[in-house]
């Protein structure tokens, strides 16, 4: 662990015990310092917050109280896998957290740069982190900041994690004991980044992630920014791994969207026990059977449990996980909700959600409000490429559909295509959703009822109705929103027969020059085709 910067307040005394030594971690919430504890004579760390003058009084009222009530649940888990929280102490009236002192490198330090680890070492991490998993969960404690920077390595091979409870106190901004901000979106569950209540199943998706960075080199969903990052999380296929080894099956069943569908603590730790050996996670099948996704009631059971988790590592246990299904889409009916793909890219000001525009049964198109027509298309075919575009044949989508010249592939995944205009302004996309449901246009309202509560001034919506297109059900949602520099605005048709696959046509475009760019919609809508396998000459 190395020491930064230190503030004028190295010696200071805190609380009348505690003297500070040595700033050790500095991040957007607090700083965590080495300190001396005069009374008994030994080394602690404290982690002090910093003021919050953007905050209202009453909101310094809850964050400090939160504070103090999440320390102090967090000290109620004692397991040699948990770091120490000794006393929740106030500071000219801030809360200070005091906690054991672990002079250690932490997992992240040790992957840096994409550095990795045999399958063999990460599969021992990771039976100290299950450990200090289920001695948390036993106690009713979510960590919901598991990731490589909170792991510690200390002497003798010993594993603490670190930060329990500590990022329920100040969601993604709480610092970590080296410093580092909690709530990596990188290590986020699924049902997290969809707004959803988190559960011990949520942490156990961190885990995998963990593990997966560990022996791949980098967290599975990673992007180039937190808004793709948080979609790849909740829609995306898991990357392939190429150096897994012995946990490539617990690391895919851990990673699942759906957290029902993750193995259970106990069997995670079974399997990584197996995975320590050498052998593999999932050879034979062993179900898991659905659970709720809630922390276990407080009582003889929690205390059974508790010790369970505080088996020495050593203990042999029989059994391993289901083998993970075979590679190919969603298996669940819901549509991934996308609600963070409208709000993060609205914030970001950048082209938005997922737009679209429709046609009537009749193959006329529907441009109400739009000021622009398109021609009449005959229903389930295609129109002729337009001049000034090219078509492009997408073979892993299956789909084929007009481009104009110059706009260039900006990035793809399993399940959708995006290309962009010379300007970078305007972006049209291509997504695919598999099953449909009834109506595309229930995961819209989904999505707008995120947006209204995250941008209640910018966000407006033009118009949202349910339509057909070629004889399917279809949707239409249109709006605009307020970008860093200005005002977009947004279409996206969604069709498709439920139980089949929905496919999703959206542009976005500067609300000033909307009649320029909105028939660049019209022409890829009216030339989409669902039956292109044939690559690009």
């Amino acid at each position: 662990m190395h020491a930064v910067s230190n503030e004028p307040d190295e010696g200071r005394l805190v609380a009348g015990r505690y003297r500070l030594v040595e700033e050790i971690g500095r991040g957007g919430m607090g700083t965590v310092w080495r300190a001396e504890d005069e009374v008994l004579g030994r080394q602690v760390a404290v982690k002090r917050l910093h003021t919050q003058p953007h905050l209202a009084d009453d909101e310094l009222t809850t964050l400090y109280e939160r504070t103090r009530r999440e320390a102090r649940s967090a000290a109620r888990v004692v397991h040699p896998n948990v770091i120490v929280v000794h006393d929740v102490v106030d500071d000219d009236g801030r809360p200070c957290i005091v906690m054991e002192y672990v002079p250690a490198l932490t997992l992240g330090d040790l992957l840096a740069g994409g550095r990795t680890l045999p399958p063999e070492e990460a599969a021992r991490i990771g039976l100290g982190m299950i450990a200090a998993l289920r001695a948390a969960h036993a106690a009713r404690v979510l960590h919901r900041d598991v990731k490589p920077a909170n792991v510690l390595l200390g002497a003798e091979g010993r594993v603490v994690l670190t930060d329990f409870g500590i990022a329920m106190t100040a969601g993604t901004s709480t610092l970590t004991k080296t410093g580092e901000v909690v709530g990596s979106v990188d290590f986020m569950a699924p049902e997290r980044v969809r707004g959803e209540t988190p559960g011990p199943a949520s942490d156990l998706w961190a885990l995998g992630a963990t593990l997966y960075q560990a022996v791949e080199g980098r967290p599975p969903f990673h992007r180039d920014t937190a808004v793709e990052t948080v979609y790849a999380i909740a829609v995306d296929p898991l990357p392939p791994m190429k150096q897994a080894g012995a946990l490539e099956p617990l690391i895919e069943l851990l990673l699942l969207k759906n957290p029902a569908d993750r193995p259970s603590a106990e069997q995670t730790e079974r399997a990584l026990r197996t995975a320590v050996s050498g052998g593999p996670t999932g050879p034979t099948p062993v179900p898991v059977l659905p659970r709720e996704n809630n922390l276990p009631a407080a009582g003889p059971d929690a205390t059974t449990a508790a010790n369970a988790a505080a088996a020495p590592a050593s203990t042999p246990v029989a059994g391993t996980p289901v083998v993970p299904p075979a590679p190919g889409r969603p298996r669940s009916r819901k549509r991934p909700a996308l609600l963070a793909v409208a709000a993060v890219l609205l914030a970001a000001g950048a082209v938005a959600g997922t737009l679209y525009a429709t046609h009537g049964d009749d193959g006329t198109a529907s441009t109400a409000g739009t000021g622009t027509s398109a021609s009449p298309t005959p229903s389930g075919a295609a129109s002729p490429v337009p001049g000034g575009y090219h078509l492009v044949r997408d073979t892993q989508l299956d789909i084929s559909f007009p481009v104009p010249d110059g706009w260039k592939l900006k990035g793809r995944t399993a399940e959708q295509v995006t290309y962009i205009d010379p300007t970078r302004l305007v972006e049209i996309t291509i997504g695919t959703v598999y099953p449909a449901g009834t109506n595309p246009i229930s995961h819209f309202q989904d999505i707008e009822a995120n947006t209204k509560v995250n941008y209640p001034t910018s966000y407006r919506k033009l118009r949202m109705q349910k339509t057909s297109f070629r004889g399917l059900p279809a949707a239409v949602w249109e709006f605009t929103f307020q970008g860093r520099a200005r005002v977009f605005r947004a279409i996206d048709l969604g069709f498709g027969q439920e139980g089949g696959t929905e496919y999703d046509i959206y542009l976005s475009a500067p609300d000033a020059k909307w009649d320029t760019y909105r028939p660049v919609f019209d022409n890829v809508k009216n030339g989409f085709d669902t039956t292109a396998a044939t690559p690009d000459s």
